[in-house]
């Protein structure tokens, strides 16, 4: 009795905190992980310390409740059976398999919440979108031993993403160690992902005739931007198909060749009203959907692209998804990818907010702010974490999808919605031109105000 007390109080005062340990609990069963673990892993191994215990220790810190691996690891001591140096060896081990497993596990285990709560909006109907793009990871520091004379920034690998705009949820990831290779030599795995009815958006550097083709044979499609080496036959002149907010649509037929096989094409081009940040005054697309899909779709469809852009922007503003300290690239890469699942419990938080929201006449129309929506998580989550028992939490981990949704979109409505309002600013004012004391190394503010 006392704990559902406790329970309700946080409900009342913290609703997104309890949101974010109730869909931890649900994504991120110890147990599920463990046999995640043992079905990808190829060499490293489990003995003392398992894999969901890594998860949740790599999650205190991708989620800012802790600042590095070793305070996390301080503050969870009595639930890690093993040393510091342990810990980090462990990290510095796990394999690329296992990561990108663990990232497509939560939105497996999440995509029935957001369904429920009716998040889901198809673009376009009948089809499922897939955003995809690559992610480069920042330079770390230099611990390493063969990192410590190094001049240049240690890159410690990328990776690909596959984002499903309509649900907000990061379905594959695809690591690679080498922070140098090419990124269109990690589209294999993105091939063996694809499913009939999917439709990949890209830019032009996936532009390639072995992903349009591939993408063909197992009944997915394409939105992809067309690279200015790829080679196309004309097959019809453009013709004009309407006007979007951004300029003037044309489309014609194309066709690409591999070996003996052939591939007909769409052709959209857009003419930019206002040229883009790189001067250009026209994009071309193509894409093989059906004429039945509009040529003005098509040309807004790729624009909603930069979805998984602000994908990237919010991992790296809200979440410490690029830690300097961690070195080996297999660590580095599975900090990335716990960071994209909390990506995804994030974004299952914000659709219960947004079903909430809906129902309060006076916050219907208030854009919600996802760097507020993070911060109240990793804020309470320690008060939480220490007043109610693990126990308390195994309720919501098979609990039926649409009650669960229920449970969320209750909790949401306690929600302080002008502690969650996303700021927007006015219009950038010019930067002047700073032409006083070029030749003093500083000035002292108060007394130019005192002035």
């Amino acid at each position: 009795m006392l704990m559902a007390e406790i329970f309700d109080r946080f409900v009342e005062k913290t609703p997104v905190g309890v949101m974010t340990r109730a869909l931890l609990e649900r994504a991120l069963v110890a147990q599920e992980l463990d046999e995640l673990f043992a079905e990808h892993a190829e060499q490293q191994y489990e003995r003392k310390l398992l894999f969901s215990t890594m998860v949740d220790l790599m999650a205190l810190v991708v989620c800012g409740v802790h600042p590095s691996v070793n305070a996390a690891y301080k503050a969870i001591r009595e639930r890690i059976p093993s040393s510091l140096t342990a810990v980090y060896d462990k990290l510095g081990g796990v394999e690329m398999s296992t990561t990108e497993a663990l990232v497509a596990h939560s939105a497996q285990k999440l995509r029935p919440v957001v369904s429920a709560l009716g998040a889901i909006e198809p673009w376009l109907p009948g089809h499922r979108i897939r955003l995809l793009d690559g992610n480069h990871l920042a330079a770390t520091e230099r611990r390493l031993e063969v990192l410590r004379a190094s001049a240049a920034g240690p890159l410690p690998g990328q990776s690909l993403v596959v984002l499903e705009p309509e649900s907000g949820l990061v379905v594959q990831m695809v690591g690679c160690e080498d922070g140098y290779a090419q990124e269109r030599s990690l589209l294999d795995p993105i091939l063996s992902g694809a499913c009939p009815k999917d439709v990949y958006l890209a830019d032009r550097n996936f532009c390639t005739l072995g992903l349009m083709f591939g993408l063909e044979q197992r009944g997915a499609s394409f939105i992809i931007r067309q690279h200015a080496n790829l080679p196309i036959e004309s097959l019809g002149r453009l013709r004009r198909r309407g006007k979007t907010e951004t300029g003037t649509v044309l489309e014609q037929p194309v066709r690409l060749r591999l070996g003996e096989s052939t591939l007909t094409l769409r052709r959209i081009v857009l003419r930019l009203s206002t040229p883009t940040r790189d001067g250009d005054t026209e994009m071309a697309i193509l894409t093989d959907l059906p004429p039945s899909i509009s040529a003005e779709t098509v040309a807004r469809s790729y624009r909603k692209r930069w979805d998984i852009e602000t994908l990237f922007a919010r991992v790296e503003r809200d979440l410490n998804s690029e830690i300097s300290a961690l070195g080996y690239p297999k660590a580095a890469l599975f900090g990335f990818g716990v960071a994209l699942v909390a990506a995804n419990i994030f974004a299952v938080v914000r659709a219960a907010l947004e079903a909430a929201k809906r129902s309060d006449e006076t916050a219907a129309d208030m854009p919600l702010s996802e760097y507020a929506i993070a911060h109240a998580a990793r804020s309470s989550y320690e008060g939480i974490d220490a007043m109610l028992d693990d126990d308390f939490w195994e309720q919501f981990r098979t609990m039926p999808p649409r009650a669960f949704a229920k449970k969320l979109v209750a909790w949401a409505k306690w929600a302080d919605w002008p502690r969650f309002r996303k700021s927007v600013r006015g219009p950038k004012k010019p930067v002047p031109k700073r032409t006083r004391f070029k030749n003093r190394p500083h000035v002292s503010t108060a007394r130019l105000l005192a002035e």
